[in-house]
C-alpha cells in the first residue's frame, strides 16, 4: 500500500505550514505504508510588457532563458521545502507546472494518482477574499477527483 499527497506551495510561509500536519497523517497515521509527497509549484506564464497610456499591455513572450531560469527558481525552492519531509522518512518529489494554478494543481494531483491533496490557506475573508480569490477555495469546488485537506495557517507570534 501506499499514500501518496501532493502539496502545492506558493513560496509563503503560509503556504509550508501544511507540511507539518502533512507529515504527521503519515508518519502518525500511516506509519507502515509507502509515503511520497509531491510539492508543487504552479507559475503563471510570464510575457513582457510594454506601458502604453498607463496601462501594461503584454508585448512578447518571456525567452526560453528567462522560463528555465524561474523554473530552476522554484525547484529550488520546492527541493529546501522538502527537506524537512524527507528528513522524517518522507519521499519527495518536486514540480513545476505552468498555468492556471487551480486547473494544473487538479491535473497534477490526478497526473500522480494522488489520495489527497493538502492546502494551507491563508485565512483572508470579506474584501481581501474577494479581491485576491482563493486558489484553496477554486480548488475545493472544482469538482476534482482527489480528497482534499484545508489547513488554516496560524499567525506567526
Amino acid at each position: 500500500m501506499r499514500e501518496r499527497i501532493v502539496v502545492p506551495l506558493d513560496g509563503s510561509e503560509v503556504g509550508e505550514s501544511a507540511l507539518p500536519y502533512v507529515e504527521d497523517i503519515l508518519t502518525k497515521l500511516l506509519p507502515e505504508v509507502e509515503r511520497e509527497v509531491i510539492t508543487l509549484q504552479v507559475l503563471t506564464p510570464v510575457s513582457a510588457t510594454k506601458i502604453v497610456s498607463g496601462r501594461e499591455i503584454p508585448d512578447a513572450p518571456a525567452s526560453q532563458e528567462e522560463k528555465e531560469q524561474r523554473e530552476k527558481e522554484a525547484l529550488d525552492y520546492l527541493n529546501r521545502a522538502g527537506r524537512f519531509l524527507e528528513s522524517k522518512g518522507i519521499k519527495v518529489t518536486a514540480r513545476v507546472a505552468v498555468g492556471d494554478a487551480v486547473e494544473q494543481i487538479i491535473h497534477v494531483a490526478e497526473e500522480v494518482d494522488a489520495d489527497l491533496i493538502a492546502l494551507s490557506t491563508h485565512g483572508r475573508s470579506g474584501l481581501s477574499r474577494w479581491a485576491f480569490g482563493s486558489v484553496t477555495e477554486r480548488v475545493l469546488r472544482s469538482g476534482g477527483r482527489t480528497p482534499i485537506v484545508v489547513i488554516k495557517a496560524q499567525a506567526p507570534g
